[in-house]
């Protein structure tokens, strides 16, 4: 059994905390939130969970072996540096940091540490996400001519994410909080990303996030890579990730749908059911237990976040 106490009780912290919940091998023993009131009712609805409002009481907390760090980026480095201080387990959300200057701090001591550090890319155990890289591999669309990711928003923040940052330029944005699951992905299929021309549209009020985003990359290979997003729009979200080759067409579009088409031949949905991806929890287990794993470490965190902060100019 792992015992895990979560820092952070919002939206995100939330979502992933169902999970461990629900998971034979995982025990939730403590919470943390700086709202005593969601802190001691959150815990109060798990047997045997003690509540928080300090995120250095839950490290120290003997029974916690992992420490899940699901609060804004602004305050993974304090968090997670004393976590790694405690000699205690990670899982952080994405983005590792709030800068590339803390994203490398984080990623040295964690690499000393014998702990197991690890980041929430969810994408990489969802099926749609798990068939895309196998086609890539299998070379469905033969030669890779061109990678493009697409992100358009009615409105940013989304209805279900008003909060004070994640509309704001200092660690907020769509480029940071979308945007991060796709250059992930990006270095995980296709390696890594150079040459980055970024040109932002962003509002009168310095602290207001990005409106909109061209950028233009290259793989390692010189294959040209288009990032473009916008918001404040009219039209329905849509996210959309697609590789264009010489034999066909991939596109995995608004998280969880593949699109496929051979040369000649109309974009169709394709089924994903045959796919197999491990899932986060399973795998984070494997590693603690020695095993190897399917994990996203922390040295993947800092390497988006060096392409990150080269597209949002910071």
């Amino acid at each position: 059994m792992l015992h895990i106490g979560i820092i952070g009780l919002g939206a995100i912290g939330q979502r992933l905390m169902k999970q461990f919940l629900q998971h034979p091998h995982i025990e939730v023993v403590a919470v943390c939130d700086q709202l005593e009131p969601l802190a001691r009712e959150t815990a109060g609805s798990i047997r045997g969970a003690q509540a928080y409002t300090m995120y250095q009481q839950l490290i120290a907390d003997p029974k916690v072996e992992l420490v899940y760090v699901a609060v804004p980026p602004k305050f993974h480095f304090p968090i997670v540096m004393e976590a790694l201080r405690a000699q205690k387990h990670i899982l952080c959300e994405k983005p590792l940091a709030n800068s590339v200057e803390e994203a490398g701090e984080m990623l040295k001591v964690a690499t000393e540490a014998n702990i197991i550090h690890a980041m929430n890319f969810p994408l990489n155990y969802g099926a749609a996400a798990t068939k895309f890289a196998e086609l890539i591999r299998e070379n469905y669309i033969g030669k890779l001519r061109r990678l493009q990711l697409a992100m358009h928003f009615p409105e940013w923040p989304r209805p279900w994410q008003k909060n004070n940052w994640v509309g704001n330029r200092e660690q907020g944005g769509f480029v940071l909080e979308v945007g991060v699951h796709f250059i992930q992905q990006t270095l995980k299929v296709f390696g890594d990303l150079k040459n980055i021309h970024t040109q932002l549209e962003l509002p009168t009020d310095p602290l207001k996030c990005e409106t909109g985003i061209i950028a233009t990359a290259k793989l390692e290979d010189g294959t040209p890579v288009l990032i473009e997003g916008i918001s404040e729009i009219a039209g329905k979200e849509y996210i959309g990730f697609t590789a264009f080759g010489s034999e066909g067409t991939l596109s995995l579009e608004n998280w969880g749908q593949l699109k496929a088409g051979k040369l000649g031949e109309e974009l169709e949905t394709i089924l994903i059911e045959d796919a197999a991806p491990n899932q986060l929890i399973d795998e984070i287990i494997k590693a603690v237990d020695g095993q190897k794993a399917e994990l996203y470490d922390f040295e993947v965190g800092y390497k988006a976040q060096v392409i990150l902060e080269q597209l949002r100019k910071i």
